[in-house]
């Protein structure tokens, strides 16, 4: 992005643009250790430096993952809270009685830490910004209900490539750059490797429609699938029968 300065700038104030019309103080997010979120935290740094709050929530997680929050945290001088929601997690699959669906199963975590961070921006009035990116919108590759519940998607317009350039602009640790993209849901996981093709694939085709036959098909079906996740549930009307 050749006017990165610019878009960092605009961003910064639509941020402030849209929590101001909520008549909100600030922003509250998952911090991950991820490049996405630590892009959100740097971003909310600076459009609200006194009032911006990283929450971590280890859930079965990787510690090398909440060393590489706290490694962001202390990089932009963010605030932090810690909810380990461990327990709850084990506590809630023990009810269900069901262990067959793994991804069923692992999709509970982001469910959880949204109800996390609602706790936080309520209590403080702040708004939930997500770190959502465009390239994981289009295929839906978020859990419904869980990092898509927010009230701000300020990332969903940047491809991946772009948000890696925009970290590199606000200077978060090069280890978190050059750190292999993971949602967390299980050990070993990695993006690319459930989505079945690289980022650098998946942008490339957002941009040109371009891609070999066999991932392009993947891509389409992806997106088509998961297109209820971009709207409201659909409502009834009345006179449907008139």
């Amino acid at each position: 992005m050749s006017d990165i300065e610019l878009i960092v700038e605009d961003l910064i104030a639509w941020l402030r643009e849209r929590v101001e019309e909520a008549g909100a103080k600030g922003l509250v997010f998952g911090l991950s250790g991820g490049i996405d979120s630590a892009v959100m935290a740097g971003l909310s740094k600076l459009a609200f430096p006194s009032s911006s709050l990283g929450v971590i929530m280890p859930c079965h997680s990787d510690s090398k993952d909440e060393e590489d929050a706290l490694l962001v945290a202390r990089a932009l001088g963010l605030e932090t809270k810690r909810v380990d929601l461990t327990k709850t997690f084990d506590t809630m699959i023990g009810s269900l009685n069901l262990s067959n669906n793994k991804l069923a199963l692992a999709n509970i975590k982001p469910r959880l830490r949204m109800t996390t961070l609602y706790y936080y921006a309520q209590s403080l009035n702040y708004l939930v910004a997500g770190s959502t990116n465009k390239s994981e919108f289009y295929i839906g590759y978020f859990t419904k209900h869980g990092d898509s519940s927010v009230d701000l998607l300020p990332l969903a317009d940047f491809l991946k490539s772009e948000i890696w350039e925009m970290a590199d602009y606000l200077n978060i640790p090069k280890s978190i750059i050059d750190k292999v993209p993971s949602a967390g849901l299980w050990d070993n996981q990695t993006d690319e490797e459930e989505m079945g093709f690289s980022y650098q694939v998946l942008d490339n085709f957002i941009r040109t429609g371009e891609a070999a036959e066999d991932v392009k098909s993947r891509i389409l079906t992806m997106n088509a699938r998961s297109l209820h996740k971009q709207v409201y549930p659909p409502i009834y009307k009345q006179n449907r029968y008139k």
